[in-house]
């Protein structure tokens, strides 16, 4: 592949750079999220092996800020996202989120979240599946109700509220996720693969959505295989291979330059170096 970045490579990120939009969150308060040294794994059986998927994994990402968390499958994405939300205990290190320890009540009050695979109850409606977390996040009555059709609507869901969702396709449900981890504007957006299973009007759709989160100053994490929408949404880019942190980036314009972009250009080039590292 060549290497559309050439002579014109974006910078490191700097000590202390800050994004614009989250230059005044940043000057008070704790890190929307803080990861430190933080090992996940797993054992295989009673007394089988422990496999170790993240490895003294460490990064920051400031209120408002949207970050782009990147990896070939296997490098430990998933399982990161699994401690933030409190899904799993790490073997060891500390994650934070708004100071608060992950997994929380404290810290999950803080967070909408989207998985990679959103399952729901088929026979529920739209409108009734947010009711239900509504409830679950101590919503309620004619606002709960507004929020609801409000959100709906914004993800491209108007007319199909009372639809059961056995009748939806993969990207339907997604686009349901993406309402429901906005549900009760949460202060920090965690997504996994946004975007998976979503058409080409779905995610035009779903970007410009996530634009207008970004712009009212929500603290956005998420990753993707999806190049073109990260270049297109991020102010930065965290790279993980083999489960730690191997670059991370500011975005400017020469990362964000065309559909085949060079920030795919980069992401293989840094990948692949610190393979043939190893």
């Amino acid at each position: 592949m060549t290497d559309s970045l050439g002579a014109r490579e974006a910078l490191p990120l700097a000590s202390g750079a800050v994004p614009a939009n989250a230059a005044a969150a940043a000057t008070s308060g704790p890190p929307a999220l803080a990861i430190s040294r933080l090992c996940v794994a797993y054992k295989r059986g009673l007394f089988g092996p422990v496999n170790r998927v993240v490895h003294e994994l460490s990064l920051s990402v400031r209120p408002g800020e949207v970050v782009g968390f990147l990896g070939p499958n296997g490098a430990g994405k998933s399982s990161t996202i699994k401690a933030i939300m409190g899904f799993l205990t790490p073997e060891s290190g500390d994650v934070r989120v708004f100071g608060h320890e992950a997994g929380t009540t404290q810290a999950r009050a803080k967070i909408g979240y989207l998985p990679e695979v959103a399952l729901y109850y088929p026979f529920l409606t739209p409108l009734e599946t947010l009711r239900l977390y509504g409830r679950l996040q101590g919503m309620g009555g004619a606002a709960l109700e507004q929020e609801a059709m409000d959100l709906l609507k914004r993800v491209g869901l108007e007319g199909r509220e009372k639809q059961q969702l056995k009748t939806f396709s993969k990207g339907m449900q997604q686009r349901l996720g993406i309402a429901q981890a906005l549900l009760g504007s949460p202060d920090l957006l965690v997504l996994d693969e946004v975007t998976s299973g979503v058409d080409p009007i779905g995610r035009r759709h779903l970007r410009e959505l996530l634009q207008e989160v970004k712009q009212a100053g929500t603290t956005i994490f998420f990753s993707s295989h999806e190049l073109n929408e990260v270049a297109q949404l991020c102010d930065r880019v965290i790279l993980i291979r083999g489960g730690h942190v191997v670059d991370e980036r500011l975005m400017d314009d020469s990362l964000r330059a065309g559909v085949t972009s060079a920030l795919e250009d980069y992401f293989i080039r840094t990948i692949q170096q610190e393979g043939e590292g190893k």
